[in-house]
C-alpha cells in the first residue's frame, strides 16, 4: 500500500472500519430482553476481518 494515502480512499477505509465494529451493549436488550445474554458481535450486519476477506477500496 502507498505511504501517502488520498482522503477519498481514507474515508472510505474509515466506512468499512465502521461497519465491522461490534454492536452497541444497549441493543441486546432492546432485541432480545432483559435476562438473554448475547454477544454484541451477533447482530452486526457486516462481518468483515482484514486477514480473510480483502476490501476492494
Amino acid at each position: 500500500m502507498a505511504r501517502y494515502k488520498h482522503l477519498s480512499k481514507k474515508k472510505r477505509l474509515m466506512k468499512m472500519r465502521k461497519q465491522t465494529r461490534w454492536a452497541p451493549y444497549w441493543t441486546i436488550p432492546k432485541k432480545y430482553g432483559k435476562g438473554r445474554r448475547v454477544h454484541p458481535g451477533r447482530h452486526t450486519v457486516i462481518k468483515r476481518n482484514w486477514r480473510r476477506t480483502r476490501t476492494h477500496a
